[in-house]
């Protein structure tokens, strides 16, 4: 009978492991490196062996390995992957090479690519829609990983035949058209990678070590990895992914049957909410035991920190109160003279330093044999020397410097050691709600810590975009741990005028010859100028008063004609005054351009 369990029990772990991994995986990887008209790039081959290598260890059942492809390989390898992951589940796609950006598309550049003028890049080269098409067929994840963002050669030397036409440094954001699509970018929109000085590029060697970890959910992958870029960098890279993924953790690869029960996904999502979930109700309760009871169950982390700082301040209120209780009205407790204190001896800074001393004095004496203990400067009880001590828990200490009295532990103390506990987690919060933030592009101020204005519209920005309705006037967990979900940018670049959104930072519009910028923000031809007719400089009276200096020329056979030798002139042109008749100047029969003059006939 045992012998028939087992081989149950054995049967149904088989069939467990089975369906675990019956998701079929697929990777198209390429790698190029042998430009024909360009520097040769020693990493890309390297990158893609390893990836390979990684991916044929992590148990996918197709790897397809490409090297050094050109136009007409290229096209044929898109092909036949689109065909194998039409029957998938998950499919992916990493190429290391060469890609450039035209007017906001990104191209993988093959081998035997000139591209001598930007329309070349149409014939010669393949957009990342064209690779993001073939893995579409995919049922449940398409990933598509890019370390093409190298400072490319071909944009130097290309011709544009448009001068409007953009060519970028690096690769332009992208989003992804179809749900479940990850399309990840060695370096952020705009910006370009390093090679680095070993075997394998920065962004290579990162990939390779966090891509196939069992049950790592993809986004957390990519967020150590942009770690490990970042810091062996110097800053000066950044990879970005973009696309979104359900709320469940999808991994690259299953995580490992485990014998016992597996823990709660939301649980391995946020470790912390647990933790938050058990400090509220011990808040609610607000007594030792139910605080002491939370430190049992969670001794580390940052809730255990405020637990003990609320412990502490709950003992410290319980001492100060059984003194009053204690200690009749007529009788004062004798000044005990102490060393000089620092003034920090009531910041809450200190309060953890002192939270075992008070308890072991609030529950280890009895009254008239307790001395009081300050945690928060870390003050220790100290006894009398006469042999008669005093029943009350107050003491003095005494500053010879001053000759001032400072008394013991007070309910001004514990309220101010309360009120320093509250602030520190809450600032904390908030510095952290302003770090995730900034992070997603909602937030440009600083994170200091204080909740003010500029915190609290952009955590009415995140509300708008996101689709929440989190509370902006106070810093909350459940809003950090919500924000912490977002992968990538969610509030909208915003530019100035002359300005527009490139990656996630703001670039100046630069319109070409013939064109300005309109107050649109777009670049807008310059129309040419309709000519107009101009008048003279000179009035007309002007023009009477010059023309006799000049006489027009008048033939021979009009001046013949003439019997008077006058000439009258109007605004269309001069004649000679017909025979019989003379000028007069000022008169009302004048014409119209004749300085007022008329031919007076009879």
């Amino acid at each position: 009978m045992k012998v028939f369990s087992g081989f149950l029990v054995l049967a149904a772990l088989l069939l467990g492991c089975h369906s675990a991994s019956a998701e079929k995986r697929v990777a198209l990887v390429v790698g190029n490196s042998n430009y024909q008209n360009a520097a040769v790039l020693p990493n890309p081959a390297n990158d893609a062996t390893a990836v390979a290598a990684t991916l044929k260890d992590a148990g996918f059942d197709l790897v397809t390995s490409k090297f050094n492809l050109q136009a007409a390989d290229m096209r044929r390898a898109l092909r036949d992957f689109a065909d194998q992951a039409r029957e998938a589940d998950i499919a992916v796609v990493y190429y290391a090479g060469h890609g450039i950006e035209i007017d906001g598309t990104n191209y993988l550049i093959p081998t035997d690519a000139k591209l001598e003028r930007d329309t070349d890049i149409y014939d010669e080269a393949f957009s990342l829609d064209r690779v993001l098409l073939a893995i579409e067929p995919a049922r449940s994840l398409r990933l598509v990983i890019v370390d093409a963002c190298r400072n490319n050669p071909f944009a130097d030397t290309m011709k544009r035949t448009v001068l409007s036409r953009s060519i970028s440094r690096g690769l332009a954001r992208v989003e992804p058209a179809t749900t479940n699509t990850l399309v990840a970018f060695a370096a952020k929109a705009g910006l370009t990678a390093l090679d680095g000085n070993s075997k394998n590029s920065p962004y290579a060697t990162a990939l390779v070590k966090y891509i196939a970890r069992p049950g790592l959910d993809l986004r957390r992958a990519f967020g150590f990895i942009r770690d490990d870029v970042l810091e062996a960098t110097g800053n000066r890279q950044e990879p970005y992914v973009y696309g979104s993924l359900g709320g469940a953790d999808v991994a690259l690869v299953p995580a490992k049957p485990a014998a016992s029960t597996p823990a709660n996904p939301s649980t391995q999502a946020n470790p912390q909410s647990e933790a938050r979930q058990d400090y509220e109700a011990a808040l609610q309760l607000n007594n030792k035991d139910a605080l002491n009871a939370f430190l049992a169950q969670h001794p580390d982390g940052y809730y255990a920190s405020l637990a003990k700082l609320r412990l502490a301040t709950l003992t410290a209120q319980e001492t100060q109160g059984a003194t009053k209780k204690g200690l009749p009205d007529q009788e004062q407790p004798p000044l005990t003279p102490l060393p000089a204190q620092g003034t920090d001896q009531n910041k809450a800074a200190g309060a953890l330093n002192g939270v075992e001393a008070t308890a072991t004095a609030a529950q280890g004496a009895a009254p008239k044999q307790e001395q009081a203990a300050q945690g928060a400067g870390g003050l220790k009880a100290i006894e009398t020397p006469t042999s008669e001590k005093p029943p009350a828990t107050q003491v003095a200490a005494v500053d010879p410097g001053a000759n001032e009295t400072i008394t013991g532990p007070s309910t001004q103390d514990a309220k101010a050691t309360s009120d320093a506990a509250a602030t520190a987690g809450s600032s904390q919060i908030a510095r952290s709600i302003q770090i995730e933030l900034r992070r997603i592009g909602c937030l440009a101020d600083a994170t200091d810590g204080d909740w003010n204005a500029a915190s609290q519209r952009s955590m009415a920005q995140f509300n708008r975009y996101a689709g929440t309705h989190f509370d902006t006037k106070v810093a909350s967990a459940d809003a950090l741990d919500a924000i912490k979900l977002k992968p990538s940018r969610v509030c909208p670049l915003v530019c100035q005028h002359g300005f527009k959104p490139d990656g996630d930072h703001c670039s100046k519009i630069v319109c070409a010859e013939g064109s300005f910028l309109n107050d649109d923000n777009e670049c807008e031809k310059r129309r040419g100028k309709a000519r107009t007719a101009k008048r003279d400089s000179y009035d007309r009276s002007e023009r009477s008063i010059r023309a006799p200096e000049k006489p027009p020329v008048v033939s021979s056979r009009v001046q013949a004609s003439r019997s008077t030798g006058q000439i009258i002139c109007d605004s269309q042109l001069c004649r000679p005054v017909r025979s019989g008749c003379h000028l007069e100047s000022n008169s009302p029969y004048a014409l119209k351009g004749s300085g007022g003059t008329a031919e007076i006939c009879h």
